[in-house]
């Protein structure tokens, strides 16, 4: 009889922290108001921001400021600066922004590393050439992001990239517990098969160089479903021009008719034809992420 009032108190106690610790998990602290400094640093650098009426934009003020209170920004070998915050909350709610419940679970801290990065998360090594990184592993929760590329995602207009977007959007793949191009946390399976072919064709035109997408997005369906976001989200007007089909279904998989928007910062630019492509590939603008584009 004793062993069993033991166990049982054993039992009770063990059911107690499981709860407790659940709870903790899943209770969020409540985000600040956002000041007048951080909005005119919105206005300034956040064009979806921009496109927004005067009630979206209070509602993407509260999801940002929820989302910097839940979720901690870390400068690695570098100053973080309040403008970093902002494009990495905003980088965050864009693509979940027709989605008012959600809530990045399973990230607890963004990494910001000064530049690109290794796979071993060093810097200044030759095979420094990753712009981001959702952690796996012991890296679990957490995201790396180069502070160069995630200010150029915002700063420069015509390049159909945006590093932030891109990291976000795959783990926004990842809430069902794999990062396959599916996205079943927003829809389930509700357009899987015509979606997944469609991605095969467009990889297939990516391979076959007649496509103006970032070459990149041929790597995986994971990679195409993030590199289409962000040419969506920077570019939706071109992207519905010349990619119609592609444009069509990510506006019901994100809930946004982004063509219709109007995407103006003070602080975009475009980057020249003949300049190095941001990517890093060596090659001019015009040859690489710029091709086949207007």
């Amino acid at each position: 009889m004793f062993e069993i009032v033991i166990a049982a108190l054993v039992f009770v106690v063990l059911l107690y922290f499981a709860f407790y610790f659940s709870f903790r998990k899943t209770k969020r602290r409540k985000g600040s108001e956002t000041s007048p400094e951080q909005k005119q640093l919105l206005n300034e650098n956040v064009a979806y921001y921009n496109g927004l009426d005067d009630n979206e934009k209070v509602q993407f003020e509260e999801r940002i400021q929820d989302f910097l209170a839940n979720c901690k920004v870390t400068g690695i070998s570098c100053r973080v600066e309040e403008l970093d915050r902002l494009l990495v909350a905003s980088g965050a709610i864009i693509p979940v922004f027709a989605f008012p419940n959600w809530k990045y679970y399973n990230l607890d801290e963004v990494l910001i590393y000064p530049d690109r990065f290794d796979s071993n998360y060093q810097t200044g090594t030759e095979k420094s050439n990753i712009l981001g990184m959702v952690g796996t592993g012991v890296m679990e929760g957490k995201m790396i992001i180069s502070k160069n590329a995630l200010r150029e995602g915002f700063t420069i207009g015509n390049d159909k990239k945006n590093t932030a977007i891109h990291e976000f959007v795959h783990l926004i793949d990842k809430a069902d517990g794999v990062i396959d191009g599916i996205p079943k946390a927003l829809h389930n399976n509700l357009f899987a098969i015509p979606w997944l072919n469609l991605i095969k064709r467009k990889i297939d035109e990516i391979q076959s160089f007649e496509s103006d997408i970032n070459p990149y997005g041929a790597t995986n369906n994971a990679e195409f479903f993030s590199v289409a976001a962000e040419y969506f989200f920077e570019r939706p007007k071109l992207l519905q021009e010349k990619h119609p089909n592609l444009y069509a279904s990510l506006e019901k998989i994100f809930l946004k008719q982004m063509s219709k928007k109007e995407l103006k910062t003070y602080n975009i630019k475009s980057i020249g034809r003949n300049e190095d492509c941001p990517c890093g590939s060596g090659k001019k603008f015009k040859k690489c992420c710029g091709r086949l584009a207007s």
